[in-house]
This record gives structure tokens, C-alpha cells and sequence, in this order.
């Protein structure tokens, strides 16, 4: 049986989508890849085959005739294969096999595990493969059917993406800190405040704050103490080592039971995207379609963790 790579085919691809549109820009952007990467992909088809299958201009691209008798084979077998697609899933939609989803440590154990517990009693032939890493793992590269990111999410041209909203970052200190020291009043005064940052993958992760247009602002916050773990970081502000700025499905106890007190935006600011991801593909798995269904019901439009936070003054 002959091999067939996931270049060939996508060099197969590339070539189709340059004939259908004329060009590999436009060919690039229905891809969802580089104008670079499609004119490689079509070049190394032509070198493997051993003949020009199209001639390019500055205005346009035109089949030769080997280009012409093999596009024609090549539309032959994208529809065969969507055909073969499409009765394939029709005959299996039930959630059942492996599901190899990464989760953000912190946020992953709090919020999605339980989610997924949900998941896993309505639907007995699904099982999990959880990891858990702050990092961002390549999808494709390591065979991860799905992952829930925190943030930007990264090179996502083959991926598809589910919103699924957004965090909020609360500036908070503890009542005894803030008996010391005085809360600050306005963004400048943190400056005179003993300041605990979040040490990130890039760096330390800047302070996003109320702006005077209603706007927010994002500002590199000079910290007394730099601390890379979520959880190090609250337990710090909980022990009065001063003011640290967290999200709020971290720290939403602490808030209502008054453990922390929120200064500046006592409500918070709205911070960076969550977001489910998955590789492209035509056709949903119901295996992924079951957890980002299950986490939209859970997060969207609000919360869970943001209900019945102290209101502002």
C-alpha cells in the first residue's frame, strides 16, 4: 500500500485552491497559511511529479496542459474523499473514543475538570486524557485534539476557536496590608506600594488598569516581589506582602468573604480572552463538540465565578 504523507496531500491542496482562485495570495488566505508556503507546496508537487503544471506571471497563473489532465485527477479525489468523509461520520456520531485536551494548571483544575466530569457521566464511552500545562502545546505537533488557552492563542492558522469569555483582573491587597499602607487611589499611587507581579512565560505579565476614558490601560508594574505561580501569587496578597493584581475566577472567595479587598476598579477590568481550540477541520468530532457546548453553557454569558462579587462603592 503506498504512503501517502500530510505534505502530499497538502500539496495537492494548495495546488487546487491556486487554480480555483488564480492566485496564491488569494489561495493563501483560503488556507489559512502564507502566499510563501502555498508557492513552496506547489512547487515541490511540480518537482515530485516531474513536470510544470502551472505558468506563472506577475498578473496571473494559467494551467499547462499536464497541469489541466492533473487538476482534473486532483478534483476527482477531494470529492472522493469528501464522500468518504461524509459517510464516515454519518455512520458514527456518537461521543465515544479518547479526548486529549490540555488545560492551563490553575484555571484547568478549578473550572474545566469539573465541566468535564459532567461531560464524562452523560456520555460513558468518552474517555480522557487531561494535561495540564501552562505552556502553549502545539496541537498538531503532539496529537492534542483540543486545549483551553488563557490570552492570545498563538499560531492559530489551522486551528479553529471558541470564545468562550473573557477573564477579569481585580487589583487587590489584603485589610491588614491596607490598614498599613493606605489604598492607593489612583494608578500613579502604586508607585509608593509594595507591588507582587505574575512572572510569565514572555516575562512579567503587565498590570491592565483603568483608564481615565472609561478605557483600560496596560502598565509594567516595577514589583517588590515576583512570584510565577497563580496560587503562590494570591496566597501572597493573602498574607499581607502587599497589593497584587489576579483574576477573579482565582480569587472570587476571597473577595466575598473579605479575605481580599479590591482598590482602584472594585469590580475589576475586563483582561484577556478564554478560549477553546481545536485543529481545523470540516467536520466538528462530537467528542469536542460535547465539551465546548458544555463549557459555552458553563461560562457564557456570565461567569460562574463573577456572580455576587461585592459591588462598587
Amino acid at each position: 500500500m503506498t504512503t501517502y504523507s500530510a505534505s502530499r496531500l497538502q500539496g495537492i491542496s494548495a495546488f487546487v485552491q491556486a487554480v480555483e482562485t488564480g492566485s496564491f495570495t488569494a489561495a493563501a488566505q483560503r488556507l489559512g497559511v502564507t502566499k510563501s508556503a502555498v508557492g513552496k507546496s506547489v512547487a515541490t508537487l511540480e518537482q515530485r511529479l516531474g513536470v510544470r503544471l502551472l505558468e506563472r506571471t506577475t498578473r496571473r497563473l494559467s494551467l499547462t496542459q499536464e497541469g489541466a489532465d492533473f487538476h482534473q485527477s486532483c478534483i476527482r479525489v477531494l470529492a472522493e474523499l469528501d464522500e468518504a468523509e461524509t459517510r464516515a461520520a454519518s455512520r458514527r456520531r456518537e461521543v465515544a473514543g479518547t479526548l486529549r485536551i490540555s488545560l492551563p494548571v490553575s484555571f484547568g483544575r478549578r473550572w474545566i475538570m469539573p465541566e468535564l466530569v459532567k461531560v464524562t457521566r452523560r456520555h460513558p464511552k468518552l474517555h480522557l486524557d487531561v494535561r495540564f500545562s501552562d505552556r502553549a502545546v502545539d496541537l498538531l505537533e503532539e496529537g492534542i485534539d483540543m486545549v483551553v488557552r488563557l490570552g492570545e492563542p498563538g499560531n492559530s492558522a489551522f486551528l479553529s476557536s471558541r470564545c468562550l469569555g473573557h477573564q477579569r483582573v481585580v487589583t487587590c491587597a489584603s485589610p491588614q496590608y491596607l490598614a498599613e499602607h493606605g489604598p492607593p487611589a489612583r494608578a500613579v499611587d502604586l508607585a509608593a506600594h509594595d507591588c507582587l507581579t505574575f512572572a510569565g512565560v514572555g516575562g512579567i505579565v503587565p498590570w491592565t488598569l483603568q483608564g481615565e476614558d472609561a478605557g483600560t490601560t496596560r502598565l509594567v508594574i516595577e514589583g517588590r516581589h515576583t512570584i510565577s505561580d497563580g496560587e503562590a501569587l494570591r496566597a501572597a496578597a493573602l498574607d499581607g506582602l502587599g497589593i497584587a493584581q489576579l483574576p477573579t475566577w482565582l480569587v472570587a472567595d476571597e473577595l466575598r468573604s473579605g479575605a481580599l479587598v479590591a482598590v482602584l476598579a472594585p469590580r475589576g477590568v475586563q483582561g484577556a480572552a478564554i478560549q477553546a481550540l481545536w485543529p481545523a477541520t470540516r467536520d466538528l468530532a462530537p467528542k469536542i463538540r460535547v465539551v465546548v457546548d458544555q463549557l459555552i453553557a458553563c461560562f457564557l454569558p456570565r461567569a460562574p465565578w463573577d456572580t455576587a462579587l461585592p459591588e462598587e462603592p
